[in-house]
């Protein structure tokens, strides 16, 4: 532990006269790798339509983001590709709508502000920075050109991060899973597909930071060591630094969102949940009404 604490020393010592004024940019891809096998075995859906489904799921989870910092503050964004009108329907813009959204961070406030539209409604979270209680294991390596080091949290399981549901039934005995399979078709029939899978408590996350870039941010919700943050690995999500630019000529500025009806995060879950429930009632019926004629 001495060798890592002499190791960051050394390395902070040699860049605080940058830090003082850094101003820093870097691009994140992201890549989850989702459960699927709700499809398996089920006859309504063909090979071609399970096809187009792992597309546009692959479309929703593997994305790029910037992230814009000081030394103090930084800005978290979706890239995001033009679509053509009423490409995004139903439930691809409800998930839409979960996943996208600016996120500032105020390091010296631990706060955070979020934008995010919702179904025509804009809402401005204003919340605290979750702390992680992170753990330096002292492993070390290359991420491009910086050297990382290894850090490790348990953090709890968000209520909309879909990306480390599982599905029920999994490890049980043959009765379980045959029961598990019934209610499976129930929930594929009335379009609640979050019934055929379970939240787990908490997600263990592993992330790799370089004190050469010595600052406190890093993509998404993620921040809080003594250096940038490359990549994070998180449950079934990776996040993962291709392009660093450090001090160029051209800076955007810094700051928070303005617009929206401010709600903490926990107020905005529960009207999204609201929202959603509603969707899939309306979802639901229409199904119901097409088989009656």
């Amino acid at each position: 532990m001495k060798k890592i604490v002499l190791f960051i020393a050394v390395v902070l010592s040699g860049a605080t006269m940058t830090a003082q004024d850094m101003y820093g940019e870097a691009t994140y891809m992201s890549k989850v790798k989702m459960d699927n096998s709700w499809m398996d075995n089920n006859r309504d859906i063909t090979p071609e339509r399970r096809k187009r489904i792992e597309e546009n799921m692959k479309k929703m989870t593997e994305k790029t983001y910037v992230l814009k910092f000081n030394r103090t503050e930084s800005t978290y964004k979706e890239e995001v590709a033009l679509e053509a009108p009423g490409q995004r329907r139903g439930w691809g813009s409800m998930m839409g709508t979960m996943m996208a959204g600016e996120k500032y961070k105020d390091i010296t406030g631990g706060t955070y502000t979020e934008q995010r539209d919702m179904m025509g409604k804009t809402f401005l979270i204003q919340d605290s920075i979750p702390q992680l209680a992170w753990k330096i294991t002292g492993e070390s390596r290359k991420i491009g050109n910086y050297m990382a080091m290894k850090a490790t949290a348990t953090m709890p399981s968000g209520e909309f991060d879909w990306a480390n549901w599982r599905r029920k039934g999994r490890g049980k005995d043959e009765a379980a899973a045959a029961e598990q399979k019934r209610k499976d078709s129930i929930a594929q029939a009335s379009g609640d597909l979050t019934a055929m899978f379970e939240k787990p408590d908490e997600v263990q996350v592993v992330a790799w930071f370089t004190p050469e870039i010595p600052v406190q941010h890093g993509p998404g919700i993620y921040g809080g060591l003594p250096g940038l943050i490359l990549e994070v690995n998180s449950g079934n999500t990776t996040l993962l630094c291709s392009q660093i630019t450090i001090n160029p000529e051209e800076r955007d500025e810094i700051k928070p969102a303005k617009k929206g009806d401010v709600v903490t995060q926990e107020e905005y879950d529960k009207t999204l949940k609201v929202k959603m429930d509603e969707m899939r009632q309306r979802w639901s019926g229409g199904r119901g009404r097409s088989r009656g004629r």
